[in-house]
């Protein structure tokens, strides 16, 4: 049996809230679809984030059905799972699971409880290719889904829904179960991977997938990794969530169960869109700078692949005219700025590292400025900035400044 893991599409993102994903997520998802077909997959699990918020654009809810739709289209018998992360609504990702349930497409929004209080089992255990697998779908679980009154309700709920996979499971069937969350151990590196708390608990046990477990589908961190042991794996985002995802491959995870041992690959996903960064290490001057940025190559007319750029510049002292300088270098080519950062060049001392043994009320304003400047800038400031901050001390004290003395 073969099985395909992907997770955190986040569709709808836009790279600092400015630019769109679009074009990536429709190049991945294409890619997607010819990869179910090409590794004749028996299922897809999507282990959430299927959206970047939870109340995505109409774009991202029409490429998500649209995806669905192609998929049962390209592979009428492959079973597809998906579960919400904490970046999706529950109610608004499950609101079509009825409908898509007739199509073999089953999304696990909130944890589905009866009318008794009980996990449903029926919604949550979800046999796969033909029945030679079964997955327990657990979605990221919300303070709703959590049963009150119990000291670990995150080990509760697994607890719950492996004595029911127990129970159903047969001779030969290969057991996967999903998450999202933060699993101890696993590499959360990056800023877009922030941590969730489930119950009061930020990092979830190895110990809630026992060696039974097949196979443990994670999904909330961005670069795919096994987490304990090989059986147990983040899938990774499809995409750079950040400017700072680049340093990796983003990929997609291959099972094929039944044998033993299973057999684990990792799917790399064609990158749609480059991710520069000058320069590529560290920072550099100003004047190294703009000539990295001459040198890029020319735009290319309706180009949807431009490179997202990222420059880092160390500055000496102030540039009021940074930005303008940088786009201006950056004018007619073919990369498009998306962070303009600077690293100062002082010593980064803080004030009161600088001040030991006198307070800071017995310290001269001018003395605190210059201390201030020395930690961003090496070279000290001219008699200009000086002058000038002469003149707005004695605006602020209500004192004259004679205009020959500065």
């Amino acid at each position: 049996m073969r099985v395909l893991h992907t997770s955190d599409w986040h569709l709808g993102h836009t790279l600092r809230g400015e630019v769109s994903r679009e074009h990536e997520h429709a190049v991945f998802l294409a890619w997607l679809l010819e990869t179910c077909a090409h590794e004749r997959a028996d299922a897809l699990l999507i282990t959430g984030d299927v959206f970047d918020s939870a109340t995505p654009p109409a774009s991202a809810e029409r490429m998500w059905f649209e995806f669905l739709a192609a998929a049962r289209r390209a592979s009428p018998a492959m079973d597809i799972i998906a579960i919400a992360g904490n970046h999706d609504s529950p109610a608004r990702l499950g609101a079509a699971s009825a409908v898509l349930r007739e199509l073999n497409v089953h999304v696990i929004g909130g944890l589905p409880r009866t009318s008794e209080g009980a996990i449903d089992l029926d919604r949550v255990l979800i046999p796969i290719g033909g029945g030679r697998g079964l997955v327990a779908a657990v979605p990221f679980l919300r303070p709703v889904d959590l049963p009150p009154d119990v000291t670990d309700p995150l080990e509760a709920i697994y607890a719950e829904v492996l004595a029911g996979a127990r129970a159903r499971r047969v001779a030969g069937q290969a057991l996967i179960v999903t998450g999202h969350l933060y699993v101890a151990g696993a590499d959360a590196a990056y800023l877009s991977e922030r941590r969730v708390s489930i119950g009061g608990v930020e990092s979830a046990p190895l110990r809630l997938f026992p060696p039974e477990i097949d196979y443990v589908a994670l999904g909330h961190i961005h670069r795919g990794q096994r987490v304990g042991r090989e059986t147990i794996r983040y899938a990774g985002a499809p995409i750079s969530l950040a400017l700072d995802e680049a340093g990796y491959r983003h990929q997609i995870v291959a099972l094929e169960l039944g044998e033993q041992p299973i057999e684990i690959r990792q799917l790399l996903v064609p990158q749609a869109i480059e991710i520069l960064r000058i320069p590529r290490r560290g920072a550099a001057p100003l004047g190294e700078v703009l000539a990295a940025l001459d040198a890029l190559p020319p735009r290319i007319v309706d180009d949807q692949a431009r490179p997202y750029l990222e420059v880092v510049v160390s500055l000496e002292k102030p540039e009021p005219k940074l930005r303008v300088l940088v786009e201006t270098a950056l004018d007619g080519k073919r990369a498009r700025l998306i962070q303009l950062h600077v690293e100062h060049t002082g010593d980064g001392a803080a004030l009161g590292d600088r001040v030991s043994a006198r307070r800071l009320a017995e310290l001269d304003p001018r003395e605190v400025f210059l201390r201030l400047w020395a930690r961003d800038h090496t070279e000290p400031p001219g008699a200009d900035v000086v002058a000038g901050f002469d003149r707005l001390l004695a605006q602020v004290s209500g004192d004259t400044v004679d205009p020959e003395a500065s």
